[in-house]
């Protein structure tokens, strides 16, 4: 059974960094287009940053282009995402997910394996 576990949330001051992990229990899945989603009290889940199977390409929203950055260890069956700048509007549950094929769309519907959340607190 596929399980994506994240860690590394917390608080932090506007302007702070945070880097929040994902660990990917599998063999291959890994391989995919993987990506961090995340979901402000009283807001729709967006999609936040994504990357490609081979890590070579990544995608981000507007909210968050220029300060934050993803990335995939293959090996490690790790997925991060290095937060900078942080802003209160950054404040929100983030969750790991995975998709079924190596590219990327932007959008929710193409993940099917989901992280339980990391919550994020920016002050």
């Amino acid at each position: 059974d596929v399980q994506l576990v994240e860690s590394g949330g917390g608080s932090v001051q506007a302007g702070g960094s945070l880097r929040l992990s994902c660990v990917a229990a599998g063999a291959t899945y890994i391989q995919v287009c993987m990506g961090w989603l995340r979901q402000a009290p009283g807001k729709a889940r967006e999609v936040v940053a994504v990357v490609t199977g081979d890590g070579t390409d990544t995608h981000y929203s507007d909210s968050v282009r220029g300060r934050f950055t993803i990335s995939k260890d293959n090996p490690k069956n790790a997925l991060y995402l290095q937060m900078d700048s942080r802003k209160p509007d950054d404040t929100a549950m983030y969750y790991c997910a995975a998709g079924g094929l190596r590219v990327c769309s932007f959008r929710e519907s193409e993940f099917a394996y989901w992280g339980q959340g990391t919550q994020v607190t920016v002050s």
